[in-house]
Protein backbone atom coordinates (compact mmCIF):
# COMPACT_ATOMS: atom_id res chain seq x y z
CA UNK A 1 0.00 0.00 0.00
CA UNK A 2 1.63 3.16 -0.55
CA UNK A 3 1.88 6.46 1.15
CA UNK A 4 -1.14 7.98 1.55
CA UNK A 5 -3.17 5.70 0.37
CA UNK A 6 -6.66 4.65 1.39
CA UNK A 7 -7.22 1.72 4.37
CA UNK A 8 -10.66 1.65 3.65
CA UNK A 9 -10.28 -1.66 1.36
CA UNK A 10 -8.73 -3.59 3.23
CA UNK A 11 -10.48 -2.85 6.32
CA UNK A 12 -13.74 -3.77 4.19
CA UNK A 13 -12.05 -6.91 3.35
CA UNK A 14 -11.19 -7.72 6.64
CA UNK A 15 -14.73 -7.16 7.90
CA UNK A 16 -16.48 -9.17 5.05
CA UNK A 17 -14.22 -11.89 6.36
CA UNK A 18 -15.26 -11.56 9.65
CA UNK A 19 -18.44 -11.57 9.18
CA UNK A 20 -18.01 -14.83 6.80
CA UNK A 21 -16.47 -16.64 9.91
CA UNK A 22 -18.87 -15.60 12.35
CA UNK A 23 -21.40 -16.81 10.17
CA UNK A 24 -20.64 -20.23 9.48
CA UNK A 25 -19.67 -20.58 13.55
CA UNK A 26 -22.75 -19.58 14.73
CA UNK A 27 -24.18 -22.02 11.88
CA UNK A 28 -22.47 -24.54 13.04
CA UNK A 29 -23.64 -24.32 16.66
CA UNK A 30 -26.77 -24.18 15.49
CA UNK A 31 -26.13 -27.52 13.54
CA UNK A 32 -24.84 -29.06 16.29
CA UNK A 33 -27.58 -27.59 19.14
CA UNK A 34 -27.64 -29.81 22.14
CA UNK A 35 -31.55 -28.83 21.81
CA UNK A 36 -34.11 -27.05 20.11
CA UNK A 37 -34.28 -24.55 22.33
CA UNK A 38 -30.55 -23.09 21.06
CA UNK A 39 -31.21 -22.31 16.95
CA UNK A 40 -33.67 -19.76 17.78
CA UNK A 41 -31.54 -17.82 20.07
CA UNK A 42 -28.25 -18.42 17.74
CA UNK A 43 -30.74 -16.10 15.39
CA UNK A 44 -31.05 -13.65 18.21
CA UNK A 45 -26.87 -13.11 18.11
CA UNK A 46 -26.83 -13.11 14.81
CA UNK A 47 -29.33 -10.07 14.57
CA UNK A 48 -27.32 -8.53 17.49
CA UNK A 49 -24.30 -8.79 16.11
CA UNK A 50 -25.15 -7.60 12.44
CA UNK A 51 -24.90 -3.76 13.37
CA UNK A 52 -21.32 -4.01 15.01
CA UNK A 53 -18.68 -1.89 14.12
CA UNK A 54 -16.11 -4.71 14.12
CA UNK A 55 -13.38 -2.68 15.99
CA UNK A 56 -12.11 -4.96 18.03
CA UNK A 57 -11.52 -7.91 15.81
CA UNK A 58 -9.86 -5.06 13.31
CA UNK A 59 -7.39 -3.78 15.70
CA UNK A 60 -6.81 -7.82 17.03
CA UNK A 61 -5.87 -8.43 12.65
CA UNK A 62 -3.16 -5.46 12.80
CA UNK A 63 -1.83 -6.77 16.09
CA UNK A 64 -1.15 -10.01 14.25
CA UNK A 65 0.56 -8.02 11.75
CA UNK A 66 2.48 -6.33 14.46
CA UNK A 67 3.43 -9.95 15.69
CA UNK A 68 4.77 -10.82 11.79
CA UNK A 69 1.41 -12.58 11.05
CA UNK A 70 0.88 -13.25 7.12
CA UNK A 71 -2.53 -10.88 6.33
CA UNK A 72 -4.05 -14.14 4.60
CA UNK A 73 -3.86 -16.08 7.66
CA UNK A 74 -7.59 -17.38 8.39
CA UNK A 75 -6.50 -18.00 12.08
CA UNK A 76 -6.65 -13.84 12.23
CA UNK A 77 -10.10 -13.99 11.10
CA UNK A 78 -10.80 -16.22 13.41
CA UNK A 79 -9.02 -14.44 16.47
CA UNK A 80 -10.97 -11.58 15.47
CA UNK A 81 -14.46 -12.75 15.29
CA UNK A 82 -13.94 -14.75 18.78
CA UNK A 83 -13.17 -11.40 20.19
CA UNK A 84 -16.80 -10.16 18.67
CA UNK A 85 -18.38 -12.72 20.27
CA UNK A 86 -16.67 -11.60 23.54
CA UNK A 87 -17.90 -7.91 23.03
CA UNK A 88 -21.43 -8.92 22.04
CA UNK A 89 -21.31 -11.17 25.86
CA UNK A 90 -19.97 -7.96 27.33
CA UNK A 91 -22.98 -5.67 25.58
CA UNK A 92 -25.74 -7.69 26.49
CA UNK A 93 -24.91 -8.06 29.88
CA UNK A 94 -24.33 -4.36 29.93
CA UNK A 95 -27.67 -3.34 28.87
CA UNK A 96 -29.31 -5.85 31.48
CA UNK A 97 -27.25 -3.79 33.90
CA UNK A 98 -28.27 -0.71 32.34
CA UNK A 99 -32.16 -1.44 31.89
CA UNK A 100 -31.53 0.02 28.10
CA UNK A 101 -34.72 -0.49 25.71
CA UNK A 102 -32.31 -0.29 22.40
CA UNK A 103 -28.86 -0.72 21.41
CA UNK A 104 -28.02 0.18 17.52
CA UNK A 105 -31.60 1.25 16.61
CA UNK A 106 -33.01 -1.84 17.77
CA UNK A 107 -34.23 -3.41 21.08
CA UNK A 108 -32.01 -4.25 23.33
CA UNK A 109 -31.46 -8.28 23.53
CA UNK A 110 -32.99 -8.62 27.28
CA UNK A 111 -36.38 -6.62 25.76
CA UNK A 112 -36.20 -9.26 22.26
CA UNK A 113 -36.70 -11.97 24.70
CA UNK A 114 -39.31 -10.60 26.94
CA UNK A 115 -40.98 -11.08 24.01
CA UNK A 116 -40.44 -14.54 23.98
CA UNK A 117 -41.59 -15.51 27.73
CA UNK A 118 -43.83 -18.01 27.70
CA UNK A 119 -46.25 -16.43 30.61
CA UNK A 120 -45.44 -14.68 33.82
CA UNK A 121 -43.36 -12.02 34.57
CA UNK A 122 -42.17 -11.50 30.66
CA UNK A 123 -39.39 -8.36 31.94
CA UNK A 124 -37.77 -11.23 34.63
CA UNK A 125 -37.70 -13.53 31.60
CA UNK A 126 -36.22 -11.55 28.94
CA UNK A 127 -33.29 -10.30 31.75
CA UNK A 128 -32.52 -14.11 32.70
CA UNK A 129 -32.20 -15.12 29.27
CA UNK A 130 -30.44 -12.59 27.77
CA UNK A 131 -27.94 -13.55 30.98
CA UNK A 132 -27.63 -16.55 30.33
CA UNK A 133 -27.46 -15.92 26.10
CA UNK A 134 -24.42 -13.54 27.36
CA UNK A 135 -22.20 -16.04 29.04
CA UNK A 136 -23.03 -18.30 25.86
CA UNK A 137 -21.32 -15.35 23.61
CA UNK A 138 -18.49 -15.58 25.91
CA UNK A 139 -17.95 -19.70 26.14
CA UNK A 140 -18.73 -19.49 22.27
CA UNK A 141 -15.82 -16.57 22.18
CA UNK A 142 -13.39 -18.87 23.70
CA UNK A 143 -14.50 -21.91 21.35
CA UNK A 144 -13.91 -20.26 18.47
CA UNK A 145 -10.12 -18.74 19.93
CA UNK A 146 -9.12 -22.01 20.35
CA UNK A 147 -10.26 -23.41 17.30
CA UNK A 148 -8.60 -20.25 15.17
CA UNK A 149 -6.15 -22.97 14.04
CA UNK A 150 -2.97 -21.75 16.42
CA UNK A 151 0.00 -23.27 17.75
CA UNK A 152 -1.02 -24.51 21.69
CA UNK A 153 1.89 -23.29 22.88
CA UNK A 154 1.12 -19.28 21.12
CA UNK A 155 -2.60 -19.98 22.99
CA UNK A 156 -1.13 -20.73 26.04
CA UNK A 157 1.59 -17.64 25.79
CA UNK A 158 -1.49 -15.56 25.14
CA UNK A 159 -3.34 -16.61 28.33
CA UNK A 160 -2.52 -13.56 30.45
CA UNK A 161 -3.57 -11.10 27.99
CA UNK A 162 -6.90 -12.91 27.90
CA UNK A 163 -7.33 -13.23 31.16
CA UNK A 164 -6.22 -9.21 31.73
CA UNK A 165 -8.62 -8.21 29.35
CA UNK A 166 -11.59 -10.34 31.02
CA UNK A 167 -10.87 -8.92 34.28
CA UNK A 168 -10.53 -5.84 33.71
CA UNK A 169 -13.92 -5.28 31.79
CA UNK A 170 -15.94 -7.00 35.13
CA UNK A 171 -13.75 -4.46 37.13
CA UNK A 172 -15.19 -1.17 34.96
CA UNK A 173 -18.75 -2.87 34.81
CA UNK A 174 -18.46 -3.27 38.92
CA UNK A 175 -16.92 0.68 39.35
CA UNK A 176 -19.52 1.99 36.82
CA UNK A 177 -22.41 0.04 38.88
CA UNK A 178 -20.84 1.26 41.95
CA UNK A 179 -19.83 4.68 42.09
CA UNK A 180 -18.49 4.65 45.48
CA UNK A 181 -16.04 2.14 45.07
CA UNK A 182 -14.59 3.88 41.95
CA UNK A 183 -14.30 7.30 44.04
CA UNK A 184 -15.89 10.61 44.16
CA UNK A 185 -13.44 12.36 42.39
CA UNK A 186 -12.07 12.72 38.54
CA UNK A 187 -9.36 9.85 39.23
CA UNK A 188 -12.59 7.53 39.73
CA UNK A 189 -14.22 8.76 36.41
CA UNK A 190 -10.63 7.43 34.99
CA UNK A 191 -10.40 4.31 36.43
CA UNK A 192 -13.82 3.55 34.54
CA UNK A 193 -12.50 4.18 31.71
CA UNK A 194 -9.47 2.52 31.68
CA UNK A 195 -11.04 -0.60 33.06
CA UNK A 196 -14.32 -1.07 31.45
CA UNK A 197 -13.39 0.05 27.60
CA UNK A 198 -10.36 1.60 27.05
CA UNK A 199 -8.09 -1.08 27.09
CA UNK A 200 -11.04 -3.86 25.93
CA UNK A 201 -11.90 -1.76 22.61
CA UNK A 202 -7.59 -1.42 22.01
CA UNK A 203 -5.06 -2.39 23.58
CA UNK A 204 -6.04 -6.30 24.47
CA UNK A 205 -7.24 -7.00 21.18
CA UNK A 206 -3.82 -5.78 19.03
CA UNK A 207 -1.80 -7.60 22.05
CA UNK A 208 -3.87 -10.80 21.59
CA UNK A 209 -3.19 -10.72 18.36
CA UNK A 210 0.21 -10.04 18.29
CA UNK A 211 1.08 -12.86 21.28
CA UNK A 212 -0.20 -15.38 18.96
CA UNK A 213 1.62 -14.55 16.26
CA UNK A 214 4.70 -14.81 17.66
CA UNK A 215 5.25 -11.16 18.95
CA UNK A 216 7.76 -10.37 21.59
CA UNK A 217 7.45 -8.27 25.07
CA UNK A 218 8.93 -5.15 23.45
CA UNK A 219 6.03 -5.55 20.47
CA UNK A 220 3.42 -6.19 22.94
CA UNK A 221 4.34 -2.73 24.78
CA UNK A 222 4.67 -0.97 21.82
CA UNK A 223 1.02 -1.89 21.27
CA UNK A 224 -0.10 -0.48 24.31
CA UNK A 225 1.83 2.92 23.67
CA UNK A 226 -0.73 2.88 20.71
CA UNK A 227 -3.56 1.63 22.29
CA UNK A 228 -3.91 2.89 25.73
CA UNK A 229 -4.36 6.48 24.67
CA UNK A 230 -6.23 5.56 21.69
CA UNK A 231 -9.10 3.65 23.72
CA UNK A 232 -9.08 6.13 26.13
CA UNK A 233 -10.30 8.67 23.40
CA UNK A 234 -12.70 6.26 22.60
CA UNK A 235 -13.70 6.11 25.78
CA UNK A 236 -14.36 9.38 26.43
CA UNK A 237 -16.06 10.12 22.39
CA UNK A 238 -18.49 7.62 23.77
CA UNK A 239 -19.37 9.83 26.57
CA UNK A 240 -19.69 12.96 24.62
CA UNK A 241 -22.04 10.61 22.19
CA UNK A 242 -23.96 9.99 25.58
CA UNK A 243 -25.10 12.93 26.11
CA UNK A 244 -24.92 15.25 22.71
CA UNK A 245 -25.22 12.26 20.41
CA UNK A 246 -28.38 11.77 17.73
CA UNK A 247 -30.62 8.54 18.94
CA UNK A 248 -30.52 8.74 14.87
CA UNK A 249 -27.38 8.11 14.87
CA UNK A 250 -26.21 6.34 18.13
CA UNK A 251 -29.17 4.20 18.27
CA UNK A 252 -29.21 4.73 22.06
CA UNK A 253 -31.53 7.62 23.46
CA UNK A 254 -29.38 10.66 24.26
CA UNK A 255 -30.79 11.14 27.96
CA UNK A 256 -30.16 8.07 29.07
CA UNK A 257 -26.82 8.56 30.56
CA UNK A 258 -28.31 11.38 32.61
CA UNK A 259 -30.82 9.66 33.42
CA UNK A 260 -28.99 6.53 34.94
CA UNK A 261 -26.67 9.43 36.67
CA UNK A 262 -23.28 8.01 35.06
CA UNK A 263 -20.29 9.80 36.43
CA UNK A 264 -18.36 10.05 33.71
CA UNK A 265 -15.23 11.92 33.14
CA UNK A 266 -17.67 14.37 31.27
CA UNK A 267 -19.91 14.62 34.30
CA UNK A 268 -16.94 14.69 36.78
CA UNK A 269 -15.25 18.13 34.82
CA UNK A 270 -18.36 19.68 34.95
CA UNK A 271 -18.67 19.18 38.79
CA UNK A 272 -15.43 20.64 39.37
CA UNK A 273 -16.44 23.85 37.40
CA UNK A 274 -19.91 24.21 38.07
CA UNK A 275 -20.90 27.66 41.09
CA UNK A 276 -22.73 26.94 43.63
CA UNK A 277 -26.09 27.32 41.83
CA UNK A 278 -24.72 25.05 38.93
CA UNK A 279 -23.84 22.22 41.26
CA UNK A 280 -27.69 22.32 42.82
CA UNK A 281 -29.11 21.66 39.33
CA UNK A 282 -26.73 18.98 38.72
CA UNK A 283 -27.48 17.48 42.27
CA UNK A 284 -30.92 17.40 41.21
CA UNK A 285 -31.22 15.91 38.06
CA UNK A 286 -28.14 13.95 37.23
CA UNK A 287 -29.84 10.71 37.87
CA UNK A 288 -33.03 11.39 37.78
CA UNK A 289 -35.26 8.30 37.17
CA UNK A 290 -37.96 10.61 35.61
CA UNK A 291 -35.59 12.95 33.57
CA UNK A 292 -37.75 15.04 31.18
CA UNK A 293 -35.74 16.55 28.06
CA UNK A 294 -36.63 20.03 29.69
CA UNK A 295 -34.29 19.02 32.53
CA UNK A 296 -31.72 16.95 30.50
CA UNK A 297 -31.49 19.83 28.23
CA UNK A 298 -30.90 22.07 31.58
CA UNK A 299 -27.93 19.30 32.12
CA UNK A 300 -26.39 19.99 28.54
CA UNK A 301 -26.67 23.70 29.28
CA UNK A 302 -24.25 23.46 31.97
CA UNK A 303 -21.82 20.96 30.51
CA UNK A 304 -21.73 23.73 28.06
CA UNK A 305 -21.20 26.85 30.31
CA UNK A 306 -17.87 25.02 31.91
CA UNK A 307 -16.81 24.09 28.63
CA UNK A 308 -16.22 20.98 30.19
CA UNK A 309 -17.12 19.27 26.44
CA UNK A 310 -14.55 21.33 24.90
CA UNK A 311 -12.15 20.02 27.53
CA UNK A 312 -13.15 16.45 26.30
CA UNK A 313 -12.95 17.64 22.80
CA UNK A 314 -8.88 18.31 23.27
CA UNK A 315 -8.65 15.28 25.77
CA UNK A 316 -9.67 13.20 22.70
CA UNK A 317 -7.72 15.19 19.90
CA UNK A 318 -4.41 15.21 22.03
CA UNK A 319 -4.90 11.06 22.80
CA UNK A 320 -5.75 10.61 19.24
CA UNK A 321 -2.51 12.38 18.02
CA UNK A 322 -0.27 10.60 20.64
CA UNK A 323 -1.28 7.38 19.46
CA UNK A 324 -0.33 7.40 15.72
CA UNK A 325 2.90 8.82 16.99
CA UNK A 326 3.53 5.70 17.89
CA UNK A 327 3.07 3.90 15.13
CA UNK A 328 6.22 4.28 14.21
CA UNK A 329 7.86 1.85 16.71
CA UNK A 330 5.48 -0.67 15.83
CA UNK A 331 7.63 -1.83 12.49
CA UNK A 332 4.25 -2.80 10.39
CA UNK A 333 3.71 -3.36 7.21
CA UNK A 334 1.60 -0.76 5.07
CA UNK A 335 -1.34 -2.10 5.03
CA UNK A 336 -1.26 -2.08 9.16
CA UNK A 337 -0.23 1.17 9.40
CA UNK A 338 -2.75 2.42 7.33
CA UNK A 339 -5.78 0.54 8.85
CA UNK A 340 -4.40 1.31 12.39
CA UNK A 341 -4.35 5.37 11.29
CA UNK A 342 -8.04 5.34 9.80
CA UNK A 343 -9.03 3.14 12.82
CA UNK A 344 -7.83 6.03 15.27
CA UNK A 345 -9.73 8.43 13.40
CA UNK A 346 -12.59 6.53 13.45
CA UNK A 347 -12.49 5.52 17.65
CA UNK A 348 -11.52 9.65 18.24
CA UNK A 349 -14.02 11.17 15.67
CA UNK A 350 -17.20 8.72 15.19
CA UNK A 351 -20.84 9.89 15.50
CA UNK A 352 -22.20 6.63 16.57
Amino acid sequence: MSPGASAEPVLGELRAEIDEALDRFLGEQARKAPDECVPPLVEIVRDFLAGGKRLRPLFSACGWAAGGGDRGDPAAVRIGASLELFHAFALIHDDVMDSSDTRRGQPAVHRVLARRAPGGDAAHFGVSAAILLGDLCLVWSDELLHGAGVAPERLHAARSVLNTMRTEIMAGQYLDLDPVAAGDELEGAWRVVRQKTAAYTVTRPLQLGAVLSGADEEVVARCAEFGDPLGEAFQLRDDLLGVFGSEATTGKPSDDDLRAGKWTVLMRLTWQRADASQRAVIRRLHGSADLDTGEAQRLREIIRSTAADSEVEAMISSRRERAVSALGALALPPWAEAALTELAGRCAHRAR
